[in-house]
C-alpha cells in the first residue's frame, strides 16, 4: 500500500518534470534563449547531455535505453 503510494507519487513527478522540460524547450523555440522567465539555456544543456551519452560508447547507449525504458514504462 505505502509502496504503491510512493510509486505514485514519483510517476506524477517524473511525468510533470518531463511536461517541464518540454514547456521550457518550446518557450525557448518560440521567444529564444534570452526569455527572462526561463532560467539558462535548456536546449544547450540537453544537446549536452545528448553528446555526453553519445560520448560515452556502449556505457551511454545502455543508459540511454534504461531512460527510454523509465519514460515509456
Amino acid at each position: 500500500m505505502l509502496m504503491d503510494n510512493v510509486t505514485g507519487w514519483i510517476r506524477k513527478l517524473t511525468e510533470a518534470g518531463v511536461a517541464a522540460i518540454a514547456l521550457a524547450v518550446v518557450v525557448q523555440v518560440i521567444f529564444g534563449s534570452g526569455a527572462a522567465f526561463l532560467p539558462g539555456d535548456v536546449i544547450a544543456t540537453l544537446t549536452g547531455i545528448i553528446s555526453s551519452l553519445g560520448g560515452a560508447g556502449l556505457v551511454g547507449l545502455l543508459a540511454a535505453a534504461l531512460l527510454y525504458k523509465i519514460f515509456t514504462r
